[in-house]
């Protein structure tokens, strides 16, 4: 019984691996019906549904978007963000480009402090021997 599941772990650790060429179909019915759900008085209000439908709808376009950017994020986010937004049953397109986006704009400010014509913050002035006092 052990056997099995572990199996399967491993394979669906490995998938996204070998999927980080191209966006990842995500099932956002869950996470689109439990936004929907939250906003609606009852379980039966009719708002829901139309909710819902936004959702999905909002979820194509951030699809759409990723698409587009897809080549421009690194090969190494790709993979940590698709698994980040497979964890826990509950995908979603735009936790997936947030994060993308995210670890991109981390790196390029990292790489501007490290690298930039004025990345790192000035040198201290040594103090004046003998306790003089420092030139005006």
């Amino acid at each position: 019984m052990i056997l099995p599941t572990a199996l399967a772990l491993a394979a669906q650790l490995l998938m996204p691996v070998a999927a980080a060429d191209s966006v990842p179909e995500l099932n956002v019915e869950q996470v689109c019906e439990g936004i929907a759900q939250q906003g609606g008085v009852t379980f039966h209000d009719p708002a829901i549904a139309q909710e819902k439908k936004n959702c999905l709808e909002s979820e194509q376009a951030t699809r759409e978007e990723l698409v587009k950017q897809w080549s421009s994020f690194a090969p190494g986010d790709k993979t940590s963000c698709v698994n980040e937004s497979r964890m826990g049953g509950e995908s979603s397109y735009t936790e997936l480009i947030t994060c993308l986006e995210m670890a991109r704009d981390v790196r390029a400010l990292r790489d501007e402090y490290e690298h930039g014509p004025n990345a790192s913050p000035p040198a201290a002035k040594p103090a004046p021997p003998n306790g003089a006092k420092p030139p005006r």
